[in-house]
């Protein structure tokens, strides 16, 4: 990556981070709210509904939306780590109950072998 690319990536994260805030919110909905008086003394129906939706709605939705998208985000990553942490704790118990499982064949093996043993001598005294 170039160093230009590497300036524009830090300076479209700052932006971002910086524009996806409720204070940015706030303020874009100040600096809105002075050209409010100027659409209402138009008395045009369609100045003042083209300052609700052009300026006001773009201009404060934006970081609200941002703001809304960062925090549904940070819920989905919980989710998703919490859901891993379960997995693995799944996991680490299935591990040890095939290594529970291992050991009783084996013993079961041992078991098996002794009673093959002890079936084989009772028949040789029956002979």
């Amino acid at each position: 990556m170039s160093k230009v690319d590497s300036l524009n990536k830090f300076v479209a994260e700052k932006i971002t981070a910086g524009v996806a805030t409720m204070w940015c919110a706030y303020l874009f909905a100040i600096v809105a709210l002075i050209s409010l008086p100027s659409a209402i003394k138009s008395g045009d129906t369609l100045v003042i509904i083209s300052w609700i939706a052009q300026t006001f709605l773009q201009l404060v939705l934006l970081s609200i939306i941002m703001v809304g998208q960062s925090v549904s985000s940070a819920k989905l990553e919980k989710t998703i780590n919490e859901t891993h942490e379960a997995s693995l704790g799944e996991f680490e118990l299935a591990k040890e109950a095939r290594m529970l499982a291992q050991k009783e064949l084996a013993e079961l093996k041992v078991i098996s072998s002794d009673i093959h043993k002890v079936i084989k001598n009772l028949e040789e005294k029956v002979k």
